[in-house]
């Protein structure tokens, strides 16, 4: 043990270490009492700051859809294209649109809710390569999280629904937090839907045969959670028909 701890106070000094290599570095790093409290008291209220910020901007916004996708997307690309109508279809059967604030398909989902008139919300994230707002949020509806966690929780709280678009590892992150959450009854089912059968189809398929078939890691049931979509069409009419079911429509 000994040994070890020389070498790590070796390479602590190096000033050669990226970023990456010092965060690394510093998860055993030795702290005292103070240290911790000192840091971890500060994350508290920081945290908490979050919550109250997204509480008070979110708690009217009124029935909302959140669109979800890849921030990679470019504006002329079928995807962006088609979240922006997906977008424009939701505030015409009156929805408002939530985001993850950014570029791609997020800049899609809030401009084809803003050139329709609708509430366009965008939750932002703060990163290493410094995501911006995206020109189409309205102001009073622009929120900039430090924290993935806390961001989650305004998604699931404040939205209707889920239209996820082909996107990375944030995309199926959202999506697998919010099957997760309504599997596991934590909160109410709310309707998620996929767009693009060809984007998705092989993860779907994988869940099917190998979580579900071989390794019965899931319910059958629980395919029943989410729809595979192929048109702006189809996505917002998924939306529709799940609250009909439930006699419900938007408030505005």
């Amino acid at each position: 043990m000994a040994e070890k701890k020389t070498k790590l106070d070796n390479i602590r000094t190096h000033d050669d270490l990226n970023d990456e290599e010092k965060k690394i570095i510093r998860a055993f790093e030795e702290k005292d009492w103070n240290e911790i409290k000192s840091y971890d008291s500060w994350v508290i209220f920081k945290v908490m700051s979050e919550f109250v910020e997204g509480f008070e901007k979110l708690a009217k916004i009124g029935p909302c859809v959140s669109v979800f996708g890849s921030a990679r997307t470019k504006s002329d690309h079928k995807y962006y294209q088609m979240a922006e109508e997906i977008a424009a279809k939701l505030v015409r059967h009156g929805y408002g649109v939530v985001t993850g604030g950014g570029p791609g398909i997020m800049e899609a989902g809030n401009k084809g809710a803003k050139e329709q008139g609708g509430k366009s919300v965008g939750l932002n994230i703060i990163l290493p390569f410094e995501q911006k707002g995206n020109d189409f949020i309205d102001q009073d509806k622009l929120i900039t999280f430090d924290y993935f966690f806390v961001r989650k929780v305004m998604f699931v709280k404040y939205s209707q629904g889920f239209i996820v678009m082909p996107g990375g590892f944030g995309t199926l992150d959202e999506l697998f937090e919010a099957l997760t959450l309504i599997q596991t009854k934590k909160i109410g089912r709310f309707p998620i839907v996929l767009v693009g059968k060809a984007y998705w189809g092989g993860l779907i398929d994988w869940i099917k045969e190998t979580m579900l078939a071989e390794e019965r890691n899931i319910n059958e049931e629980d395919l029943n959670l989410f729809k595979i979509v192929e048109t702006a069409t189809e996505a917002v009419a998924a939306i529709d028909e799940f609250y009909a079911k439930y006699l419900l429509s938007p408030n505005f």
